[in-house]
């Protein structure tokens, strides 16, 4: 009878007592007695989430592509294991109770974008991977990422939805999308979701895949970065040094020269770095991606790079999923096979510039300048997971455009808050011909310290960035009264900062089928003395043309013997 008494008191209590109780309650026996209720109904609903999470459990991540394997993530991982679990509904053992995928039907195309109407009560979750079966040699994959209402999804498609109609049947996998991982991948070119697009053998059946969403390193576990990463690039290592285990990004306009400074610093770093190269093409030209292939080819590293593409000619959801494939296998390297990543994206810009052509089109209002509201959270949501972990790191270069030359775009201030190493281009420096074009004081870098990278090395930087700042200055007023109006101090000054410029400047390897120069890698020793040497006025009588495109300054001095000897000759 008590018992029955207690069931009747929480029926009612939780039908007409809950509403108004948090509002009228004052008596302390009712108290005591909503207290019952709510303790009650914690209790039914701890014992329907851990059987929801049994069932969940139990059944695992199925098939992204035929159904039958599927990447499971350890929670307690930065990115996960590259666990294959069989399919529920492929498994005969499987008990009866367990949930199945749901089978869905097309209901509106929108482009990129796809609603998918489902008869079951059970909708695919956010960032679920659908599989459109339809009589296509490929694959169609979409991604959910909104709940419409009970019955509908909307998700956007990875590749072209041309032939696309209502009614097509649509199969959710029941997990994220996966891509393949390991040593089978390196050495080849592969799409947003880890086809192999470089002609050559398919992947083998038995590859690891992972989940391309994963949660960043945990912050104990990360480790500081605090090397120099040498590029061989002089104006990069005096000013603005990058960090092994750090995020260096390149921003600049149109035809500055930021993919032939990454194209540099590929073929410069990749042959002597030791680890694995992974390359993320965002948007990008498939010449530019063409190019990369025969470039790696000809020098001997494709069989330590991995080459991922989301092309300009792909829908919006390729080019914004691009650079998480490319992280979640260098994740793979750097946690489970505990090795060195190089990771290159060209270009970021176009993975922000894809999220909001996607958040557009799923119907979101836009936020400043035009940008998707999530701009902040997707941006943070990539570059926290390039993170260093105990024994192995990851470095990431990153080229990024800079709409109409406007270094307060909302993008670029939320990118380079993410950097390590921030390396402004010019278009002033580019007309001038001094090229990397690279603005010497716009640039920075966190481990241009003292204590970094050492006295000799910090003295020299600042003394060079003083001399550019103070020429910079006096420029107005060269152009209106002549530089012979200045006085004694200020014409050395000029004299050193024009020389400067011109030894900042350097002839790449990638260039060389184009300029005729032969491309140079300089050392960050050569580098230093020949600032110094300038700086100390050894070159105040050499001619300026003496110093320009040349790697160290024994080219320039041997460049200038050779000069004056013609001149004495004539």
């Amino acid at each position: 009878m008590a018992t029955s008494a207690s069931s009747l008191i929480y029926v009612r209590a939780q039908t007409t007592w809950s509403p108004i109780i948090p509002k009228f309650l004052t008596d302390r026996s009712l108290y005591y007695v909503y207290r019952l209720v709510q303790r009650r109904g914690s209790e039914q609903n701890n014992e329907a989430r851990l059987t929801s999470t049994s069932a969940d459990l139990a059944l695992g991540n199925s098939a992204i592509r035929a159904g039958t394997r599927a990447d499971v993530g350890d929670p307690d991982l930065p990115g996960g294991t590259e666990t294959n679990v069989p399919n529920a509904r492929d498994d005969p053992s499987a008990s009866s109770d367990q949930r199945v995928p749901s089978e869905g039907v097309v209901h509106a195309v929108r482009g990129a974008v796809v609603d998918v109407v489902f008869a079951g009560p059970d909708l695919p979750a956010i960032n679920s991977a659908l599989i459109v079966n339809w009589d296509r040699p490929t694959t169609l994959i979409l991604e959910v990422h909104s709940h419409l209402d009970q019955k509908t999804v909307r998700a956007v498609a990875f590749q072209s939805t041309a032939g696309l109609a209502r009614g097509v049947s649509v199969h959710a996998s029941g997990g994220p999308v996966t891509v393949p991982v390991g040593e089978a991948v390196l050495g080849r070119l592969l799409d947003v979701v880890g086809d192999p697009k470089d002609d050559g053998p398919a992947l083998p059946d038995a590859i690891p895949r992972r989940s391309i969403h994963a949660l960043p390193p945990l912050l104990s576990s990360q480790t500081g970065a605090a090397d120099v990463f040498e590029t061989g690039i002089k104006v990069i290592d005096l000013l603005a040094p990058m960090a092994q285990g750090g995020k260096a990004a390149m921003f600049g306009g149109a035809g500055v020269g930021k993919t032939v400074l990454v194209m540099e610093l590929i073929r410069a770093m990749v042959e002597k770095y030791e680890g694995i190269s992974v390359f993320a093409g965002v948007g990008e030209r498939s010449r530019e991606g063409y190019e990369l292939l025969t470039e790696m080819q000809g020098s001997g590293v494709l069989d330590r790079t991995v080459l991922v593409y989301g092309q300009m000619n792909e829908p919006p959801g390729a080019r914004w999923r691009a650079p998480l494939t490319a992280l979640t296998i260098s994740e793979y390297f750097r946690d489970q096979k505990h090795k060195n990543v190089l990771l290159l994206m060209d270009n970021v810009f176009r993975f922000v510039q894809a999220g909001a052509e996607v958040s557009s089109l799923l119907g979101r209002l836009p936020s400043r300048v035009g940008y998707q509201p999530t701009l902040a959270t997707e941006v943070a949501g990539l570059q926290e997971r390039i993170a260093s972990v105990a024994g192995s790191t990851v470095t990431a270069i990153q080229a990024v455009y800079v709409p109409a030359d406007d270094f307060t775009d909302p993008a670029v201030t939320t990118i380079s808050g993410h950097m390590d190493c921030v390396i402004m281009l010019s278009r002033a420096q580019a007309a001038e011909g001094f090229y990397p074009a690279i603005d010497p004081l716009g640039s920075s870098s966190m481990l241009l310290d003292p204590l970094v990278v050492g006295d000799d090395h910090y003295q020299t930087a600042e003394a060079v960035r003083q001399t550019l700042a103070r020429f910079r200055e006096l420029t107005d007023i060269i152009s209106l009264l002549g530089v012979e109006e200045l006085g004694t101090a200020d014409r050395l000054i000029v004299r050193r900062a024009r020389r400067l410029q011109r030894f900042l400047t350097q002839p790449f390897m990638v260039t060389e089928a184009f300029t005729g120069t032969p491309g140079a890698s300089v050392p960050l020793a050569e580098t230093l003395s020949g600032c110094r040497a300038i700086l100390d006025g050894e070159a105040d009588e050499w001619s300026e043309s003496a110093l320009y495109m040349v790697g160290t300054l024994d080219e320039a001095r041997k460049k200038e013997a050779a000069a004056t000897a013609s001149e004495a000759v004539a």
